[in-house]
This record gives C-alpha cells, sequence and structure tokens, in this order.
C-alpha cells in the first residue's frame, strides 16, 4: 500500500472509535461544575467544592506520583455554559473528571461530551434517569438519587399515609416533569388520584395562583416537582396561604435540608420530604457533617454535597486501582467493579449501567418544639431498601445492561 493510501486508511479506521486521553500530565483533576450563584447555589454550590476537597484530602492530595487538583466553575444553569466549561476543561485544562452537575440539561449535555472525550463524571445533584437510562454513558456515575428513587420512595409512603389524592406544582423543564410523571405513576399504582398539575419557570418568586389552583383542586396533597429556590418560595407561600389548615400536606419531591434552615420550622413543620443522606443519621453521617459543617460555618451538608464527597472518594479509589486517571471508561469500569463503601451512604455498588444503589428515606420536618438543636430538623417516616428505591435494572431502557 502506498504512503497516502496508508494514512488515509488510519485517518478513516482512527475516526470510528472515540478519542481517548493519550499519554498523562501526571495530575489527577477534578473539576467541580455546578450553580454557584443561582437557585441552587446553596444546596450544591462552594459546599461540593468543599466536599470534593475533602475526599481528596482523605488520600493526602496524592495518589503515587499523582498530585489531586479540585477546580470548580459556575454553569449557571445554562447548558451551553456548561458544554463550553466541560470541553474546556477536558480539552485544554486536562480535566480527568467532572462532579456534582447539578441542573439535569447541563448534566445530560457533559454527559455526551464526557463520552466524547473519554473522560469520567460523577453526578450527584442532576437527577434525570435518562442519565441511566437512554442516555447512559460508559463514562457516566450517577450517585445520589434520581426522580424515579425520589417519586417512589415518597409516592409510595404518603398515599399509605392516607394522601391519595395530588396535585403538582412543577418546574417548566426536564427535572420537573420527570419529578411529575414518575411519582404520578407512583401515585396511580398506589391506588391514588391526581386531581391537576401546574407549571411554572424557574426562578419564580409569585406562586399564589398555583397554590390557590392546588387549593381548589380538592387534593389532599401539593406535590412540589421543582428544587432550590422554587421550592422554598412555593412552601413559604403555602404556609401563608395556610394550606395546612385547610388539611391539605405539602410534599417537597427535591427538598434539601438547606431550604428548611432557610425558611425556619414554624414555616416547614409538616412538611414531608425525601433524601438518601442526612446527616443525624448515624454516627458516620454526623461525625463527617461536623468536619465538614467546622469549614463551612456550622452548617450542615445536603444529600447532593454527600454525594460529592463519596462519589469523588470512590473515584479516587478506582484511579488508585488503576494506577492512572487518563481513561474515562477504564475508571468507571473500575467504580462498577469495586464495591463501594463510604460513612455517608455506607456499603453498596453501583449497577452497569451507572447507577449507584443505596437506601432511600422519607422523613416529615419537626414542629419548632420537637428541635433539640440546630439543624436537628427531621424525623424519619419511613426507609426504603437500595435495591427498590431505584429504577429497576432492566427497565432502564439503557444499552448498557445488554
Amino acid at each position: 500500500m502506498e504512503k497516502k493510501g496508508l494514512l488515509a486508511f488510519f485517518a478513516v479506521y482512527l475516526s470510528l472509535f472515540p478519542i481517548a486521553a493519550f499519554g498523562s500530565d501526571g495530575v489527577i483533576r477534578i473539576g467541580v461544575l455546578n450553580d454557584q450563584s443561582s437557585v441552587f447555589a446553596d444546596s450544591t454550590g462552594a459546599g461540593s467544592v468543599l466536599a470534593a476537597r475533602m475526599a481528596a484530602e482523605e488520600f493526602g492530595n496524592k495518589i503515587g506520583d499523582m498530585p489531586i487538583e479540585v477546580i470548580s466553575a459556575d454553569h449557571q444553569n445554562k447548558p451551553d455554559v456548561g458544554s463550553n466549561i466541560a470541553r474546556r476543561w477536558f480539552d485544554l485544562e486536562k480535566v480527568d473528571v467532572i462532579v456534582d452537575l447539578g441542573n439535569s440539561a447541563v448534566a445530560l449535555a457533559v454527559n455526551e461530551i464526557a463520552r466524547e472525550k473519554n473522560k469520567a463524571i460523577v453526578v450527584s445533584a442532576g437527577g434525570s434517569t435518562a442519565l441511566t437510562g437512554k442516555a447512559c454513558s460508559p463514562n457516566t456515575i450517577h450517585w445520589t438519587y434520581d426522580t424515579w428513587s425520589q417519586s417512589y420512595a415518597i409516592g409510595s409512603a404518603l398515599v399509605k399515609a392516607g394522601y391519595p389524592t395530588w396535585f403538582f406544582i412543577t418546574a417548566d423543564y426536564t427535572f420537573g416533569y420527570n419529578l411529575r410523571d414518575e411519582t404520578t405513576a407512583v401515585v396511580l399504582k398506589q391506588g391514588g388520584k391526581v386531581l391537576g398539575s401546574v407549571r411554572h419557570p424557574i426562578n419564580s418568586s409569585d406562586f399564589s395562583s398555583f397554590l390557590l389552583q392546588a387549593q381548589s383542586s380538592g387534593a389532599k396533597m401539593v406535590a412540589l416537582a421543582n428544587g432550590g429556590a422554587d421550592t422554598a418560595n412555593a412552601i413559604k407561600q403555602a404556609r401563608e396561604f395556610q394550606l395546612h389548615k385547610a388539611g391539605l400536606g405539602i410534599v417537597g419531591l427535591s427538598t434539601m435540608i438547606t431550604d428548611i434552615h432557610a425558611l425556619g420550622l414554624e414555616t416547614t413543620q409538616g412538611l414531608f420530604v425525601t433524601e438518601t443522606f442526612y446527616w443525624d443519621l448515624n454516627d458516620g453521617t454526623r461525625a463527617w457533617s461536623k468536619k465538614w459543617g467546622d469549614r463551612n460555618n456550622q452548617r450542615k451538608p445536603t444529600m447532593m454535597q454527600a454525594g460529592v464527597y463519596a462519589g469523588v472518594l470512590h473515584y479516587l479509589k478506582a484511579v488508585k486501582a488503576l494506577g492512572k486517571p487518563d481513561d474515562g471508561r477504564q475508571v468507571v469500569a473500575k467504580m462498577k467493579e469495586l464495591k463501594t463503601d463510604d460513612p455517608l451512604f455506607g456499603q453498596g455498588y453501583i449497577r452497569p449501567n451507572g447507577r449507584k444503589i443505596h437506601d432511600q428515606y422519607v422523613f416529615r420536618v419537626k414542629s419548632p418544639d420537637k428541635s433539640k438543636s440546630p439543624w436537628d430538623y427531621y424525623e424519619l417516616v419511613s426507609k426504603t431498601s437500595g435495591e427498590e428505591s431505584f429504577l429497576p435494572l432492566k427497565d432502564s431502557g439503557c444499552a448498557l445492561v445488554h
């Protein structure tokens, strides 16, 4: 074969395969990409960056001769901004893994870029089940929760607890739709009914008309299929409208402990929430949360921030086992091979589609007189095992399963 023909052959051959990272710059570089200035900044933001750094510190900020660096950026809840940052990090700044990725639209966009660049991502705050379903990737781990797990745990528990009729107030983007649709399916399966649903734009300040529609529907449960400041605003206004005195229950399908803290127990008492982590669950969660809080104004972490710590910790264990971070698929495959074990989520494992498995909890927010100390906000309603909490693998629609 002539030289030109041989070069052409190899050009075509290489184009058939994703470009992998060749060689190493000798640094394990972790990028925390999340909302640091808007609706989800309190539940992820700088607290997630701190969590990633604490995981790196567990290894002495070094594995072998490779130092560990943690950098961060604000995606502003915009997929184009998040995508541009991810490409720059992967192409120019030699970032090996991107973590957190709150906002499902951003997470799904970066999911495809990581697949293309053969880098790893560990999603803690993005909730879309598509990440382990139709958009699943051999480069992606979905750690803390997803909309199916949130919906299943809370829907099952509350219909059984005497709330058979529901009304949804839904954020007008992918995350909100998933929460609404998947909770609806659970409610109907349990024999309940959905009496109505309304949508609102992200960063809404006025929920009065939506709450009045919910009250007039006759539903027993008002489900907030949104997150961050949107959830907080809706909860506050529901209290002002005294929906609780009309006998309506309120459930935050993605409510964080930071929302409860910001609003106070007087406003949030009786609210139902579902989480995979709570700082006061056991000795391990309490000890780590104290260390985190000592470096963050004595606050307590959200489940998303806890997920960043645990996910980065397991990522680094996989890198240590492999001896290098450069091939994202190899690292993710090793993460799936190794059993997970950390003080925040306990022992678990990762399914072939990238779904991390651990228990799910339903809590009810305490009244002020029952809270014994700062951040003592939850009483346990129910616990669902990891195997039951997440969408069955056979139903995921992920090509990696086969």
